[in-house]
This record gives C-alpha cells, structure tokens and sequence, in this order.
C-alpha cells in the first residue's frame, strides 16, 4: 500500500532507524527497498540518509546528503548485493545541524580495538557533553555527540579492556537514561557482532526464523518469500522506528528499554 504516512502512525518523528542482527551473513535488501522509500516519498525523512554494514571484519560506512529516495547510493548498494551479520541503516529529518554529509548517520569510533557504529532517532534538547581526545564530533548534531559520550563513558570506566556483556548491558543502560533525561533518545549502537537497541518513544523488532513466510512491505507493494532466502538454521531480527511489513507480528520496545541481539536473536542476561 503504497503512500502510506509512516510518520504519522504514532505521532510524528525525527528520523527514521533501521537495524538487522543475523546469525548468518544476509541480505537487508528488502527491508531497504522499503526503508528508503521514508527519505521523501511516504514520509519526510528527507534530509539524508546512511548505511553501516559489518563484513570482513570491517565496518563500511556510506552516507548522502541527499534524500535516499533519489540517492544514486541505493542503486549502488541494490547492484553490491551485500550480506552482513549487522547493519544500521537511517534515514534524517534535520533538527540539529546543517543538511551535510558530516552531520548523517551512521557515526562510527573505535573503542577496544573494534569500529562501531551508532544512529539515533529523536532530539537532546541543549545536549553539549564535555567531550575530548578521540570522541569529538565532528559534525554538529546532538546525535554524535551522545555517541560519543556513550564510548568516551565507557572507556572510562572499563578501561582498556572490553567488559563482560552484563557489566556493558548494566552501564549502558545508565547512559542511556541519563541522555534521554534531555530528550527522545532512540538508538541502534553496534560493534559488528552485537547490535544494541534502546528506545524512550518509537522503536520495534520482528523475528525471522523457520519456518519462514511471506513478507510484504507497507511502502510498496513488494513481496518476498523468506524461505526461497534462507536456510532452516538461519535466524535474524530486524529492528525499525516503525514497522516495515504488514503481515508480521512486529514488537514494539518499551519506554526505557534497552535490547541486546546476537546471533539474531534477542539476548537474555539472565
């Protein structure tokens, strides 16, 4: 159902966010073909657009200034067929910082000998953190500020050595509900092997797992048939601002809420 105002579903929002953790290396094609149809067609997000996906150890970063909707980048990433284990995807309504490609999303910084990438939907009312050495923006949004706030935290407190996933979880969500004290803070923070989700307003997640449907998307009439894709071992999740299917049981995160995925599923600490 083509034109469909996705922003209005719930209230109006800032940018759009998109993430998938697979247990296999896959394809978020799909998703994107839907997503980036949020930069300037059914909805607003018309302020530019970027992509981090892990693969080789790597993390590649593509970011445009231009709306994603008639970004030449989409062509070249459909043409790239690219797999991936993580990837972070947005789409940017301009609330802080010039329409340039410094100020789009995704951010990247080292941290523990590994690059990761952070996008953020929402704004930080008057968030200026005292930041220095390696964790300073160099675009003006409030969004790699915060980022770069979280992994400055974080090397402080941990040092120089990665914590265990419980401790990184715990200080984590401390940051987070310490930021979002300045307003909306709904993010995707990821190393490559886990992908962190955090959410105080708009923020949700579907399973895929054998056995796989049909998917069809809300901002074209596409459809796909998950199981010609996968295999019955594959597993991953999808995480979005709004929900990208019409005939999936998408979950909605909770205010306040921080999720961890690994190996496409959701990570229980416990």
């Amino acid at each position: 159902m083509a034109g469909i105002d996705i922003g209005l579903v719930g209230g109006l929002t800032m940018c759009q966010l998109l993430g998938m953790n697979s247990k296999q290396p896959a394809s978020v094609q799909f998703s994107l073909d839907g997503f980036v149809r949020r930069g300037g067609e059914t909805d607003h997000h018309a302020d530019g657009w970027g992509i981090a996906f892990f693969a080789d150890k790597q993390c590649r970063v593509f970011t445009d200034s231009q709306p994603s909707i008639s970004s030449p980048l989409v062509d070249s990433l459909r043409s790239q067929s690219i797999k991936s284990n993580n990837v972070i995807a947005h789409v940017r309504k301009a609330t802080r910082g010039d329409v340039s490609d410094a100020n789009c999303h995704p951010f990247t910084r080292h941290l523990w000998g590994k690059q990761w990438a952070f996008a953020h939907n929402g704004t930080l009312e008057a968030y200026a953190p005292a930041l220095s050495g390696s964790y300073v923006p160099t675009g003006e949004t409030d969004s790699e500020a915060a980022f770069c706030y979280i992994l400055q935290q974080l090397r402080d407190y941990f040092g120089c050595r990665a914590p265990s996933l419980k401790a990184l979880l715990a200080k984590l969500q401390a940051l987070s509900a310490d930021i979002a004290q300045s307003g909306s803070f709904n993010y995707l923070l990821s190393d490559g092997k886990h992908l962190f989700a955090h959410c105080t307003t708009d923020l949700c997640a579907v399973n895929r797992q054998a056995p796989f449907g049909e998917a069809q998307l809300i901002d074209c009439e596409a459809v796909i048939d998950l199981s010609r894709h996968n295999q019955p071992d594959d597993c991953m999740t999808v995480i979005a601002t709004k929900p990208l299917t019409h005939n999936e049981d998408w979950e909605l995160f909770s205010p306040g809420e921080l999720k961890l995925f690994v190996r496409g599923r959701e990570y229980a600490s416990t």
